[in-house]
């Protein structure tokens, strides 16, 4: 026997049904926050040292995926 049960209902409906705690308040604070730093912090950032940072990055990850998979085929 198969039984289906569709609730068609809100996120916050869905919370209060399940008797957890309402968040939203909390979440829009720490967002504002978020953006605020970012705000504050997005003048201070170099755009040309932030790419160095993601593209090194990028080539230690290939390099060391690489090393996973040569390993993984000597095995």
């Amino acid at each position: 026997m198969k039984v289906k049960l569709e609730v068609d209902c809100t996120p916050a409906e869905a919370r209060a049904f399940l008797g957890l705690p309402d968040v939203e308040s909390l979440n829009e604070q720490l967002v504002t926050e978020v953006k605020r730093r970012m705000d504050d912090n997005i003048t201070a950032m170099q755009p040309d040292e932030l790419m160095k940072t993601w593209t090194s990055f990028g080539l230690q990850a290939q390099d060391q995926f690489r090393k996973l998979m040569e390993a993984a085929v000597k095995s």
